[in-house]
C-alpha cells in the first residue's frame, strides 16, 4: 500500500484525484496548498505527490524544489492547466518524475503513478542488492569448526529461532548471518543490519524504533527504524554486547510482543522480524557483572553458534587466500611450503578480515606468481624492514611477525604513509633506481612518482 498526496488548490480537482487514486489501490491525502502538503509529508511516508504548477502561498516549482531537496525519495508527478515548454523542462530539471497538462487524461495519471512505484521499488531493491553485493554467503574452508557452524545454519535457517552469533572480531559472524537469512522463508525479504558499537548511546533507540517529527531537536521529520525496515526480513544486531541496559529493555520489550513505538510516538507498530545477534563479548561474564541483562541474553541465545578464530583453524587459511586472491582480480599463486608454515604459524590477530588485506597486498604488489617467505616477509612488513625483531622467538619463527599488528596501533594516517614509503623504496630498489622503469612498473606518471619521493624524503639513488 503506497500513500499518494494531491496538492491541488482547486477542491474538486483534487478531490476528484484523490478519488480515482484510491480506486487504483492508493491511499490519498490531500492538500490546498504546498505549505500545508509540506506539514502533512512530514508526518506521513509519502510515495508520490501529485502537484499543481499555481498555488496560493508557495509555487509549485518552488515547491517541487523543496520536497526533493527534503523528501528525496518521493516522486513527484507536476500537473499544470497552463502548460508551457519552458515550465515542463524547469519541472524535469528539477527532479519532477513526470509533467501532465490539465484536464487531465485518468489514463495517462494511473500510469504515470504506476510508473513512479515501480521507480520507487526497483530503487529499494537495488539499494538492497548494493548492501548484500559482495558481502557473500560461502563459508570458505574445509576444517571441523566450519562443517560444524555450516550445519548448524542449515538447522536453523529454516525456522524463525533467535541465533547469537559468537567470535572475535573479523571472523565472519556477518556472513553466518546473511548465509541465514539467505537459507530462510524470509530471503526475498530485507536483511537489516544495526552496527550497535557504532551508533552513540543517545541515538540508538531512534535508529531501531524511529522517531516523529519534533521528538528531538534534529527530528525534523518522521523516520521510520530499522526494526520496521526489517519486517517481515531479519534484523542482525551486531556487537550486541555494547548496547546500553536503557535499549537493552526496550528491544527485549520489541522481541517480547513484536511490537514497537517511535521516539516521540504514541502509536504502537507491530513488526515481523526475526532477530540474529553477534557480539564478541562473554555476554555470560557481562551478565553476571550486571552489564548485559540475563533476560535478553536468553532471548537471544536461542541457537547459538560459534565462528572460531582464524589460528584456531589453520586448514583454512589457504583456501581463504586463493579465495580473496580470486576476489581481488588476481591470477593464480603459489606458495611454497615455508610460505604456508608462515601462514599458519602467524596468530591472524584481525581474522578473515586480516587475511583478506594480505590477499589485496599480495594482488597489487607482488609481480611474481611464486610465493616464499621471503616474499612475505620483505613485501608485507614495511614497519621492520622485513626483520624479526630482536626478541623474537629462535628456531626459524620469524614468519611469526609477517603480519605484525604493530602496525594496526598507530593512527591511520600514519600507518597509511608508512606503507607506502615502503612500497616505494621496495620498488626502486627492485627496478635499479631508474624512475621511469619504477614509474611504469607502479602504473604511476613519472612526475607524480617524483612528488611521492619527495614528499616521503626517499633519496634517488644512482
Amino acid at each position: 500500500m503506497h500513500n499518494i498526496l494531491v496538492i491541488d488548490d482547486e477542491r474538486a480537482v483534487r478531490t476528484t484525484i484523490a478519488e480515482i487514486m484510491e480506486d487504483e489501490g492508493y491511499t490519498a491525502f490531500t492538500a490546498e496548498d504546498a505549505v500545508s502538503g509540506m506539514e502533512i509529508l512530514s508526518q506521513k511516508e509519502i510515495s508520490i505527490v501529485i502537484l499543481d504548477v499555481l498555488l496560493p502561498k508557495l509555487g509549485g516549482i518552488e515547491a517541487l524544489e523543496k520536497i526533493r531537496a527534503q523528501w528525496p525519495e518521493t516522486e513527484v508527478i507536476v500537473i499544470s492547466g497552463h502548460a508551457n515548454i519552458d515550465t515542463a523542462v524547469k519541472a524535469v530539471k528539477l527532479g519532477a518524475f513526470d509533467y501532465l497538462e490539465k484536464p487531465l487524461s485518468i489514463d495517462k495519471l494511473s500510469t504515470a503513478c504506476r510508473n513512479a512505484i515501480l521507480l520507487i521499488s526497483l530503487r529499494e531493491e537495488n539499494a538492497e542488492l548494493k548492501r548484500n553485493a559482495g558481502s557473500g554467503i560461502e563459508l570458505i574452508g574445509d576444517s571441523p569448526q566450519i562443517e560444524q557452524v555450516r550445519s548448524l545454519i542449515r538447522q536453523a535457517a529454516g525456522s524463525d529461532a533467535r541465533i547469537l552469533i559468537t567470535g572475535e572480531n573479523g571472523s565472519g559472524k556477518e556472513l553466518v548471518a546473511r548465509a541465514v537469512h539467505k537459507l530462510s522463508s524470509r530471503a526475498n525479504a530485507a536483511f537489516i543490519e544495526v552496527n550497535c558499537a557504532a551508533i552513540p548511546d543517545n541515538l540508538i533507540e531512534s535508529e531501531l524504533f524511529g522517531h516523529e517529527k519534533g521528538a528531538f531537536t534534529d527530528a525534523v521529520s518522521r523516520r521510520r527504524g530499522r526494526f520496521e525496515l526489517a519486517s517481515g526480513g531479519t534484523l542482525f544486531l551486531d556487537e550486541i554486547g555494547d548496547m546500553s541496559l536503557n535499549a537493552q529493555a526496550k528491544v527485549l520489550r520489541a522481541i517480547q510482543e513484536q511490537k514497537i513505538e517511535r521516539v516521540g510516538g504514541e502509536k504502537s507498530i507491530n513488526v515481523d522480524v526475526r532477530i540474529v545477534a553477534a557480539t564478541n563479548k562473554n555476554l555470560e561474564d557481562a551478565c553476571n557483572k550486571g552489564a548485559f541483562r540475563q533476560d535478553l541474553f536468553f532471548r537471544l541465545n536461542v541457537i547459538p553458534i560459534h565462528m572460531s578464530a582464524l589460528r584456531e583453524r589453520p586448514s583454512d587459511i589457504e583456501p581463504l587466500l586463493h579465495h580473496f586472491l580470486g576476489e581481488a582480480g588476481a591470477g593464480a599463486f603459489t606458495f611454497d611450503d615455508d610460505a604456508r608454515t608462515c601462514l599458519t604459524e602467524y596468530p591472524w590477530p584481525g581474522n578473515v578480515r586480516e587475511l583478506k588485506n594480505l590477499a589485496e597486498r599480495i594482488a597489487v604488489l607482488c609481480n611474481d606468481d611464486h610465493i616464499g617467505r621471503d616474499d612475505l616477509e620483505n613485501l608485507f612488513l614495511p614497519h621492520n624492514g622485513g626483520k624479526a625483531p630482536d626478541n623474537a622467538p629462535s628456531g626459524g619463527t620469524s614468519c611469526q611477525n609477517i603480519l605484525d599488528d604493530d602496525i594496526l596501533k598507530i593512527p591511520y594516517s600514519h600507518a597509511k604513509e608508512l606503507f607506502e614509503k615502503r612500497y616505494l623504496e621496495y620498488q626502486l630498489k627492485k627496478n635499479d633506481y631508474i624512475m621511469s622503469r619504477t614509474a611504469e612498473a607502479i602504473g604511476m606518471y613519472p612526475g607524480n612518482l617524483h612528488a611521492k619521493l619527495r614528499k616521503f624524503g626517499i633519496e634517488k639513488k644512482v
